[in-house]
């Protein structure tokens, strides 16, 4: 498949990595951003090696309009609250046939295409992010911190044939293998980020109460505990429970266990606290006078649970799957968000 024009929705870490690399391959590259005057006309990407990858820009405006009708393909890289709303803004300017996707499709990418795009526009989405990304200078370069050794995708409203010339243009552009997921459930749930934070922070917040403060912030991965652990095994099999009622194909996801080659709760904590890559992150809270407390608008909770475990929970009750330890970290969540927070960036109800 020759697709020669790409637009990115997004102007953050990941979409600035893609672009220099997309663009210094010859693709004509356009970007639709909030903030189109902090960009320059070209895109410096380099990664840990010092491979440096660079092109021009075709086009930058926060105008669908600008951007959409000459895209063969559109790639978003948002976060979750934001996809919904960009769908609306750019439906009525991509052309059909045009491939559509996102970067990473488990806060609800794939739920929300369908409702909002048309039929004969065809859907593409990754399982996980294809690279560890950074900013370096907004609209100008960034850095390229990380690959992954393999990418998967799923694609939907596409025939086979179509399938498979997009993921050959992806291994190409993108230069890793790719691989084909069965169904676009096999990209829209994960047990990353929705349980692994969702358990964490449950464990770490749920006795939590306001007049409290914390006498430092804790790092969220090098001190994680055993019960956070337990939970997030226990989540875990409530997940897998719901795997074998869908219509997805054996074996696309690893159970949290075996992804962090571990065999139970302690071993699983010691795993997690030993990432070298996680060892400084510290846990969603803010300052409140000599303390510190949750941060209830942080990502962490509103992207997790409202754009990830809430997606899961309602494909459980629409499969007819008990998920009590889901039920109870997410219903937490959301009265959490509800009641200390800003208030969420989507909805908590019925998404799909």
């Amino acid at each position: 498949m020759e697709i020669g024009n790409v637009c990115i929705c997004g102007g953050g870490s990941l979409g600035s990595v893609i672009a220099g690399v997309l663009a210094s391959q010859g693709i004509e590259v356009g970007i639709l951003t909030g903030r189109p005057e902090r960009w320059g006309g070209r895109i410096e990407v380099t990664d840990q090696e010092g491979r440096l990858f660079e092109g021009p820009l075709s086009r930058v405006s926060s105008d669908p309009a600008q951007v959409i009708p000459q895209a063969q393909a559109v790639l978003f890289c948002l976060p979750g609250f934001m996809i919904g709303r960009e769908l609306l803004r750019i439906r009525e300017h991509v052309r059909p046939g045009t491939f559509v996707g996102s970067v990473f499709s488990s806060t609800g990418f794939f739920f929300e295409a369908m409702k909002i795009l048309d039929e004969r526009i065809p859907l593409w989405g990754f399982q996980r992010v294809p690279f560890i990304a950074r900013v370096r200078e907004y609209g100008r370069s960034a850095a390229l911190l990380g690959y992954k050794s393999e990418y998967r995708i799923a694609v939907e409203r596409a025939s086979a044939t179509e399938r498979e010339r997009l993921r050959g243009w992806v291994e190409e552009a993108l230069g890793r293998p790719t691989g084909l997921l069965g169904h676009y459930l096999e990209a829209s749930i994960t047990n990353s980020n929705p349980l692994l934070h969702t358990s964490r922070l449950y464990a770490l917040f749920s006795e939590w109460e306001p007049g409290r403060c914390y006498g430092r912030n804790a790092l969220f991965y090098h001190e994680w505990d055993d019960r956070s652990s337990v939970l997030l095994i226990a989540m875990d099999r409530e997940l897998f429970a719901l795997i074998g009622a869908l219509p997805v194909s054996p074996g696309f996801l690893l159970p949290i266990l075996d992804y962090y080659e571990s065999r139970d709760a302690a071993s699983l904590t010691r795993k997690l606290r030993s990432i070298e890559s996680f060892r400084t992150i510290a846990s969603p809270m803010k300052r409140a006078g000599e303390g510190w407390i949750p941060d209830f608008d942080s990502r962490y909770f509103t992207e997790d649970f409202t754009f990830g475990l809430r997606y899961i929970r309602e494909l459980a009750r629409r499969y007819g799957v008990a998920t009590p330890v889901i039920d109870r970290v997410y219903d937490w969540g959301a009265r959490a968000i509800l009641t200390y927070g800003s208030g969420p960036e989507g909805p908590l109800g019925d998404g799909l």
